[in-house]
C-alpha cells in the first residue's frame, strides 16, 4: 500500500514536472542561467535503485558487488552530481555526462545493478539557477 501511494505521489510529481517543463524559462532568467555549468550536449539523470525488499542490506550489497556494480558505475566520464540513500526506497544517484554516453550509463546500471536493484531512470535538469533567479526577482518586486 506504501509503494502504490509513493507511487502515486511520484507520478503526480513528474506530471508537475514535465507540465513545468514544457514552459520557457522566466523572461527575467537568461537561457545559459537554465542550464548553468552544463556544456551543450550534456544531459542529467536521476536513477532510482530501488532495494530489493526480498533481501537484506548485506545480500543487496554481496549481489552488486558480484555483479562488479562498485568498478562499471559510473562509466569513465560521467559525472556523479549527488548519490543519497532514500530510507525505504534505496538509492537516488543523479549523474552527468555527455548525451551520446547514455547507452553506456544504461547498460553499466543493467550489467551491474541488475539482480541487486530495481532501477527506474528520469531524465533531469537543474532547475536551481532558474528558481534563485526567480526569488530574487520576487525580492526585487517587493522592495
Amino acid at each position: 500500500m506504501k509503494l502504490r501511494l509513493f507511487a502515486i505521489v511520484l507520478l503526480v510529481a513528474l506530471s508537475a514536472a514535465v507540465a513545468q517543463a514544457q514552459q520557457p524559462p522566466p523572461a527575467a532568467v537568461a537561457p545559459s542561467a537554465v542550464m548553468a555549468g552544463q556544456p551543450a550536449g550534456t544531459m542529467m539523470l536521476t536513477i532510482f535503485l530501488r532495494h530489493d525488499q526480498s533481501k537484506n542490506l548485506d545480500q543487496i550489497n554481496a549481489q552488486a558487488k558480484a555483479n562488479g556494480f562498485d568498478r562499471i558505475f559510473p562509466p569513465p566520464g560521467v559525472e556523479v552530481v549527488s548519490w543519497y540513500v532514500m530510507m525505504g526506497i534505496g538509492q537516488v544517484v543523479v549523474v552527468r555526462f555527455p548525451a551520446e554516453k547514455l547507452r553506456e550509463v544504461n547498460r553499466a546500471v543493467e550489467v551491474g545493478g541488475w539482480g541487486a536493484y530495481r532501477t527506474d531512470f528520469y531524465p533531469t535538469y537543474d532547475y536551481k539557477p532558474v528558481w534563485e533567479a526567480e526569488q530574487k526577482k520576487r525580492a526585487a518586486e517587493t522592495k
